[in-house]
């Protein structure tokens, strides 16, 4: 397993717009589907990968936590489905039902969503404010699966607090770390590897 950190896209860029299908519901999800919530968080994630799973019941958490408040979460699987069946949208729809994600999950098959963010590990996050500009991109916290440290989204969730309240966020942000991304071959973005 190749440990892959985040590309920490630069603060301030303006979030990609996108159109994908929604795993569990298949409605088409965009950037308008949340344009009244005053935050946004993109999470690239996957099924298989053991740093996703060694954080998945604390991302269902951070939905529940955040529900009631104004920032929205949308989760993208960008991986190779043909070569990791275990991240097909059936799984991905089996998976965020299983865990109650009460956000949206999703699947991009081109993985031109994935590229357009520059994501490049599995976890991935990337928080937007009401602009839609980049204000946070790292760790969940400093958890991994190998570390014994508790998962307790620490770092994310300051981050999250701060934008809600249009306070300013540290922006001595820590990469996040996971697997890559399983890029279609031939699709591989230039930014990585």
């Amino acid at each position: 397993m190749v440990l892959t950190p985040s590309t920490m896209l630069a603060l301030g860029t303006t979030a990609p717009d996108f159109a994908l299908p929604n795993v569990v519901s298949g409605n088409t999800i965009s950037l308008a589907s949340f344009a009244n919530r005053k935050a946004l968080l993109v999470i690239f994630m996957c099924c298989h990968c053991p740093f996703v799973k060694h954080i998945q019941q604390q991302l269902a958490t951070l939905g529940k936590d955040y529900q009631n408040e104004s920032l929205a979460i949308v989760a993208i699987s960008a991986n190779d489905a043909e070569k990791y069946p275990d991240d097909s949208p059936a799984s991905l729809k089996a998976m965020a039902q299983e865990l109650g994600f009460n956000f949206p999950v999703c699947y991009d098959s081109t993985q031109e969503v994935a590229k357009a963010y520059t994501a490049a590990c599995t976890p991935d996050f990337f928080l937007f404010n009401q602009a839609r500009e980049l204000v946070y991109r790292g760790q969940l916290d400093d958890s991994r699966p190998s570390n014994n440290l508790p998962v307790t989204g620490q770092d994310l969730r300051d981050a999250i607090s701060k934008v809600l309240a249009d306070q300013p966020i540290n922006p001595e942000q820590k990469p996040s770390i996971g697997c890559n991304i399983k890029w279609i071959p031939g699709n591989e973005p230039t930014y990585f590897g």
